[in-house]
Parts: C-alpha cells; structure tokens; sequence
C-alpha cells in the first residue's frame, strides 16, 4: 500500500532507494500487452526506468517510476478474472529486499503459502541495469503458490508473485529507519485472509508474533473487518485483513457480508464483475 499522511507532511528518505535495500523495493503491475503498455506510459510522460527486457521467468517487463521515485514494475501476466481493452490491470506481486533470502523464506514460503521456486539466480542482471544500483550483484528468488487460492476475493486478485533480492557486493538499508510508517515509500503488504485467530496462533508459533492485533470487529468506514501486522524478518510489515463487510454500491446500501460464508468459495461472478467495474472506473 501506499497512503498519504494529511496531519503532517510526509518524509521522504533522505538518499534514494538503492535495490535491494530493505523491505518494499517495487510493486509488480500485471500488463495483458506489454508492448502497448510501454508505448502508452511513455506518450503520457511517465518516468520510463528501463526498455523492455525478459524477465527470468520468461516473461517480458519494464519498470517505471511514479512522482514520489515508488519502483512498479509492468510485467506480462496471464492471470485474470476478465481481460478488457485497457492493457494493465492490478497488482500480482512484489519486490522486497531482504538481508538473507533463506531465513525470509521461512515467512513467505512456510507461513504465507509462496512455496513455488520460478527461479533462483545470483550475479548481475540486465532486465535491472537502470534502477539505482541495478548494476551490482545479487542474489534473486521468485516465488509463487502450488495450490490455487481460494477465498471470495481470489478470482478478482489472481495468482500473486513474491521477489525476494539480496544484494550482495553493499551494505542495505532499511527503508523506512529514521522515519515513519506511512511516509513516502511502500509502507507495507496486505493480505485478504480468512481464520484470523489460527493465523495469529501460527504465526505465534512460528516467531513472527503480531505486532498489532484489532478488535475482532473493527469498523473501517463503511467496512467491517479484522486485521493485524507482523514484521518479516528485516522490519518489513505484512497486513493480515480479514474482511467481514465492504461496501459494493454505497448508494443503494449494498454491501457484501463475508463472515458467515464458505472461507473457501468464490463470490458469484457478477459481484466480482461489478467490483472490477467499480475499481477500474475509481483508477482509470
């Protein structure tokens, strides 16, 4: 996520991203036609950072940078609810820089289920060269998931990759010391769950406590839900959000009430149809 403080103003770091510094380097923004994305970003004057390249996987990317210098990476994805005219749609993953990928894995691939090796590669990187520090030599894991998601989001938010880097030849940072969360930057990941208490026992278990618990029914506008943070093993906060309600048509009143429902089964089609209707019009 990235948000906006409105009490204060918000802090930008005070030397630029260098990759592989630790915690959120780069959102990855999934494209159904990478080459009609670049050429469309580029004529509207959007910081282009690299050409595009193939990836490891295969695939084809280029990454941008947005106003505040955030990373996003657009990249060729195959996973959608329903391919439209407008060539990107939303978030598959992302790229967070860590101090030590074996030790990190045991979060993301035991406790958050990424548990599918892509790729596992270490030295320098061309699809890079063009990021702060791109250049230099790392070693690089992309993860995925062996089983489907399930749950009543899953079909609208699609698979999800998670990229872990670890630069190798320079001491990292951790991108938010001296600062607040909420300032400029990637402030942390966010996860649609179900079974709150068995995943605070969990992670309990697994010494990743949770740093921040709400009540079990927290009021969040006009959603209902509950939710919490851990800290990976450099800092990095990953939001759990067990959601009961969220608004669909405000309007009318109409909203989706998902605590009593199979944990497991997709919501109906049309009512994922009108979210992504909802969001692309919010955004476009």
């Amino acid at each position: 996520e990235i948000w906006q403080h409105t009490g204060r103003m918000p802090l930008t770091i005070e030397e630029p991203v260098q990759l592989g510094d630790l915690g959120i380097n780069i959102a990855k923004i999934k494209s159904q036609d990478i080459q009609r994305s670049f050429e469309r970003l580029k004529a509207k004057g959007v910081t282009i950072c690299t050409d595009i390249n193939e990836e490891l996987d295969g695939s084809k990317g280029f990454y941008i940078k947005d106003p505040w210098d955030n990373i996003l990476q657009i990249k060729e994805f195959d996973s959608w609810l329903k391919k439209s005219k407008f060539d990107v749609g939303g978030i598959c993953g992302a790229t967070l820089g860590v101090s030590d990928i074996e030790q990190s894995r045991k979060l993301y691939s035991d406790i958050l289920g990424y548990d599918q090796v892509v790729y596992d590669q270490t030295g320098t990187f061309e699809d890079l060269k063009g990021l702060n520090n791109g250049e230099g030599k790392f070693r690089r894991i992309l993860l995925t998931h062996k089983k489907d998601r399930t749950g009543g989001f899953y079909p609208l938010l699609g698979d999800g990759q998670i990229e872990l880097i670890q630069t190798l030849d320079r001491t990292p940072k951790k991108l938010f010391e001296g600062r607040f969360w909420g300032d400029v930057g990637f402030i942390h990941l966010c996860f649609d769950i179900r079974n709150m208490k068995a995943l605070v026992e969990e992670c309990k278990e697994k010494n990743y406590p949770f740093q921040v618990l709400s009540s079990e029914h927290f009021d969040m506008g006009d959603a209902n839900g509950h939710w919490g943070y851990i800290e990976d093993n450099d800092g990095t906060l990953v939001e759990f959000v067990e959601t009961h309600k969220v608004p669909l048509i405000k309007k009318i009143n109409w909203s989706i009430k998902l605590k009593n429902r199979d944990p497991h089964k997709p919501l109906p089609g049309f009512i994922l149809k009108a979210m992504a209707i909802t969001k692309r019009v919010k955004f476009d």
